[in-house]
């Protein structure tokens, strides 16, 4: 089925809306607002800035200032409705009164922090499954910065050094939230050099698009399969439906891992890319001649 709702995933740091987690604050990020990602949630949203609005800040350490920053973020687009579900059991993930404040959102947001956090406390949860259901049924957009866009996917990294990624069994994988398929998700990454944590990862599942978010920097994803890039930087691809070989099964834990023939494309502001055909379209900006 191709689901009814909308999904932002989101590189984090800087301008993602996590300003807490930064030595920036509010100021610095109003280009952010005005021009950038926090605005296309809030335009994408069924009812705009009228929207109810859930911020969930269980990855994050410092939730009640996550909280705090994102009602203060949308505030300036003039979005007033917003709620901060800090979820910290799976108790509370069960809950009737967070059960009915989730089906009575339309705009749910995961904040960054620590993905194992989300898929552990969400996951087969009532909150996980409304939202899995919503998604699907409704025009609801759900998004996450950091953590949550990682956890936005079936399959999902959680661990593992930029460094030594490509050394067998360094880089740590387990299941996500599950609202895409066929993709894993990995952010701040370019600023982090985490490219071979995606290789790894496509490496050892090749039917696996692997997707590497910068930071300021997002996919709008529509009908489950149509990816548009958002924001200030860029966002990278790797596809190893082509890969030739690699040596993954061969050599011992902790030993260099080989890959032959993976496919890697750059996506910027207004890129597309379909998940079906597996195709790139890449947006030309018309250049406006200097009278």
């Amino acid at each position: 089925m191709t689901p009814k709702g909308k999904l932002i995933i989101i590189g984090g740091a800087i301008n993602t809306g996590s300003f807490t987690e930064t030595t920036f604050g509010l100021p610095q990020n109003m280009n952010f607002f005005e021009r950038g990602i926090l605005k296309k949630i809030t335009t994408e949203s069924i009812k705009g800035t009228a929207s109810r609005f859930e911020i969930i800040t269980t990855a994050s350490l410092i939730p009640e200032r996550v909280g705090e920053e994102y009602i203060k973020a949308f505030a300036q687009l003039d979005v007033q409705d917003v709620g901060v579900l800090d979820i910290i059991t799976r108790e509370q993930a069960n809950s009737e009164e967070n059960c009915a404040r989730i089906r009575a959102a339309d705009v749910i947001v995961f904040t960054g922090g620590d993905q194992l956090r989300l898929s552990s406390i969400f996951g087969g949860t009532a909150i996980h499954q409304i939202l899995l259901d919503k998604y699907q049924d409704e025009a609801v957009v759900i998004a996450g910065t950091s953590a949550g866009a990682a956890a936005s996917s079936k399959n999902m990294i959680y661990q593992g050094s930029s460094k030594d990624a490509l050394l067998k069994g360094e880089v740590k994988i387990t299941g996500g939230l599950g609202f895409i398929d066929g993709v894993i998700v990995d952010t701040h990454f370019v600023q982090r050099g985490r490219i071979g944590r995606l290789l790894y990862a496509t490496a050892s599942s090749p039917g696996i698009l692997g997707i590497g978010l910068g930071e300021d920097t997002g996919l709008f994803i529509s009908n489950g399969n149509i990816m548009e890039a958002i924001g200030s930087g860029m966002v990278i691809l790797v596809d190893g439906r082509n890969m030739t070989d690699t040596n993954l099964t061969d050599v011992e834990m902790g030993q260099p891992v080989s890959i032959s023939n993976m496919t890697v494309h750059v996506m910027c502001d207004g890129d597309i890319y379909d998940l079906h055909d597996h195709k790139l379209t890449i947006h030309h900006p018309k250049v406006v001649p200097i009278d």
